[in-house]
């Protein structure tokens, strides 16, 4: 499944917040989706909800752990490599996901700006290589989309859920097909997060929902990196002292 790009439908400098996108995007759903597919999607979030699972997420002030992933290319990319500066990391669902589409695009917007901040920005997700190109392809991504098989970081990060039973049917009727995106049977998740790392590896900004239709905002994001890089050329000056 593609989902159109914001570079396709001619908005490649869309001026609309994250927020109003995805406005947009629910619209479209309510509008066309039917009402019993809708009542199983929200059923699992809601489930989600009341399990706190955001709340057990990664919290600031804790250190990341390390990790080794392949990037859609193929080529190895490790946190040791990329806490040489501050760092955005994102865990998305996948390119089925008209919601990550939107929001990868929306950071593809800012990418430059992040960089010129001093940050390295990656995407996390438990699709396999080949998807994982596609996407990154297809939207024409301005940084690495990196894979987590197994979904082995996400569950570091306390991120990981498993799809339930009815949502599985509903997904497999829709050609949602996880077993052949991620390359395993055990149709877990990570539910979306946003996470920005100092040059030490300790997070500084999180931003986790069971919602997966409620993301941050990439000049929020923007907003924390320039924090971050100013926290880390105070210690840099320090160091010299």
């Amino acid at each position: 499944m593609k989902w159109r790009s914001l570079q396709e439908s001619g908005a490649l400098n869309d001026p609309r917040s994250l927020r109003d996108i995805f406005a947009e995007r629910k619209d479209n759903i309510a509008r066309f989706v039917p009402p019993d597919v809708q009542a199983i999607h929200l059923g699992t979030v809601a489930a989600l909800k009341a399990q706190g699972l955001a709340n057990q997420v990664l919290k600031i002030g804790t250190k990341c752990p390390e990790f080794d992933l392949p990037d859609h290319h193929g080529k190895p990319v490790s946190s040791a490599n990329l806490l040489s500066k501050c760092v955005v990391l994102m865990f998305i669902r996948g390119r089925w996901c008209p919601f990550c589409v939107a929001q990868m695009e929306a950071m593809s917007l800012i990418a430059a700006q992040i960089e010129a901040a001093g940050a390295a920005l990656v995407a996390v997700s438990p699709q396999n290589d080949r998807q994982a190109f596609f996407m990154h392809n297809q939207h024409r991504l301005a940084f690495p989309l990196l894979v987590d098989a197994h979904n082995n970081l996400a569950r570091q990060f306390g991120l990981l859920y498993r799809v339930p039973e009815e949502q599985q049917a509903l997904y497999s009727r829709t050609f949602v097909n996880l077993p052949f995106t991620n390359g395993d049977a055990s149709w877990e998740l990570p539910i979306p997060a946003t996470f920005v790392l100092d040059g030490e590896g300790t997070v500084v900004f999180a931003s986790a929902n069971e919602d997966y239709m409620d993301r941050p905002e990439p000049l929020d994001i923007l907003s924390a990196v320039q924090k971050c890089g100013l926290g880390n050329t105070r210690s840099d000056a320090a160091d010299l002292l």
